[in-house]
């Protein structure tokens, strides 16, 4: 099974841009998606129901903003909308799909903002994750979760770690979350198969023109449970796939039973 997740910045933007192509590239069998941007009842036919997938939407309540969603080529054995938690499915920040014993999770982490005037949010929303993902991994199920995490973890994800010390995205909290959350029995994936791989990166500031110069942030994840990650055959980070600020990440695992 191929998953693939993409911040893309506006989903109907990217599909007159090079949404299409990028799947044809990629080729996904489940592709997880974030901010979209999207309202249902405004959605052409064409993105509300794609060739070849099946959707599903978390739309938050304020037009324009936030949005997950996840494309399916298989029918999946039960849909979750949101976390479970209204402060943040309002905003439409996670939608999962199960697959056998295998819960697929799109989410949209929140963004701390400068001085950090949402942080106490986000740590919040980081929180309701864990919960989630406990609830289905006592369940007996497996977990994968996909998408933008609006934090670099380690210096070597960041290209100027030392300038962004006090930088949304790199703030002290943030990184020591992710520590404890992959403590917590999860696999950031791509950083385990390249340990010591630097300048790769899945997002770069558009106001800068940072992507020609590859001053980028390491911030979109596919994170697995240790029982999941035994099935992991390889993850890549498409940074030469443009038409959102973030590029793709993949993800190819044995598909469930």
């Amino acid at each position: 099974m191929r998953l693939a997740t993409w911040n893309v910045n506006g989903l109907r933007a990217i599909a007159g841009k090079n949404l299409q192509t990028a799947i044809d590239e990629i080729d996904p069998d489940v592709l997880l998606l974030q901010e979209t941007k999207v309202s249902l009842d405004a959605l052409p036919d064409a993105l509300r129901e794609p060739k070849s997938f099946l959707a599903r939407y978390g739309e938050g309540h304020r037009k324009g903003y936030s949005g997950v969603a996840i494309w399916t080529r298989f029918e999946p054995d039960e849909w979750i909308d949101g976390l479970g938690d209204a402060r943040f499915d309002a905003e439409g920040r996670a939608v999962s799909a199960r697959f056998a014993d295998l819960v697929v999770t799109s989410a949209y982490f929140p963004n701390s903002q400068d001085s950090g005037a949402r942080l106490d949010f986000k740590l919040a929303f980081n929180a309701a994750v864990e919960r989630f993902l406990t609830e289905q991994r006592d369940k007996g199920r497996r977990v994968v979760i996909g998408g933008d995490f609006n934090v670099a973890h380690a210096d070597i994800d960041i290209a100027r770690p030392e300038q962004h010390r006090l930088s949304p995205g790199f703030l002290p909290q943030e990184r020591e979350w992710f520590t404890r959350f992959l403590g917590l029995g999860y696999r950031d994936v791509w950083r385990e198969q390249h340990r010591e791989v630097r300048d790769v990166y899945s997002w770069w500031e558009m106001r800068t023109l940072a992507r020609q110069r590859n001053l980028g942030w390491r911030i979109d994840y596919f994170c697995v449970d240790e029982a999941s990650f035994a099935d992991v055959r390889a993850s890549d980070v498409l940074m030469h796939v443009d038409g959102s600020d973030h590029c793709p990440v993949t993800l190819d695992v044995r598909s469930p039973k």
